[in-house]
């Protein structure tokens, strides 16, 4: 006998939904991350409010970093926004391949231009996962609510490291940078498939070498040669032990 699934419905259950599964653990991982640049925000001379617009704003740790050093380095507003624009050019095949799954949304430009700005790693990865669950009509609601709440919770996250790096030492609130990291990493590692985790762990060992040897471009390395070639190992075991 097959178990019937129960699927999410209404707008009161799917935001509950969407704000437990936010507080559950993403929002408290996006708080403590932020903290960590909002510490070293503070250390470039960035103001509080112009740390916070950042996280608000560019919504993506590499580019928010890439805008902190070289400010602090003396680089001109055109490299600032360049890097800051590159760094995250990573969420376009993400929003090419969320779309779809949220079925319906923003019907005009721009209401899609702020669905793809709410996007982030942790809630393209956790909607993803949460969507076959949900009634289709109310997808983009938990979408907005719970990237919404992420969000919400990496710019006060930002705001208590601007004003509490004095409280701390500066090596633990900067190591706070590397959890959000830590826990894509472990999201993506529970996927199903075999060729994603072969992706990822190779990714994650080729790293070490690419940093040595290319250490400038270590993670595009990384991500290209050891993600691409773990992608091929997971597929070839799968098609041979599939005969």
């Amino acid at each position: 006998m097959e178990k019937l699934t129960t699927m999410v419905t209404g707008n009161n259950a799917v935001m509950r939904k969407a704000m437990l599964d936010a507080l559950s653990l993403p929002a408290f991982i996006l708080f403590f991350t932020m903290m960590g640049f909002g510490s070293l925000a503070r250390g470039a001379g960035f103001s509080a409010e112009m740390s916070a617009l950042s996280s608000l704003l560019i919504w993506g740790l590499p580019g928010q970093l890439a805008m902190v050093e070289l400010t602090a380095t003396g680089q001109g507003i055109i490299a600032i926004v360049f890097a800051c624009s590159l760094a995250n050019a990573r969420f376009l095949p993400m929003v090419v391949s969320f779309v779809p799954a949220m079925s319906r949304g923003r019907s005009g430009l721009g209401g899609m231009l702020l669905d793809a700005q709410l996007l982030s790693i942790n809630s393209w990865a956790v909607c993803l996962r949460e969507f076959p669950g949900i009634e289709s009509e109310f997808r983009h609601r938990y979408y907005l609510t719970f990237a919404s709440s992420i969000l919400l919770a990496a710019v006060i996250g930002t705001l208590v490291g601007y004003h509490g790096s004095v409280l701390l030492p500066a090596v633990m609130m900067l190591g706070l940078i590397f959890i959000s990291p830590l826990f894509f990493a472990l999201v993506l590692l529970g996927v199903a498939g075999r060729a994603e985790r072969f992706s990822m762990i190779l990714g994650c060992a080729t790293i070490s070498i690419a940093h040595t040897l290319f250490p400038s471009v270590d993670l595009l390395i990384a991500g290209i040669v050891g993600g691409s070639v773990g992608f091929a190992v997971g597929r070839s075991w799968k098609s041979g032990h599939g005969r």
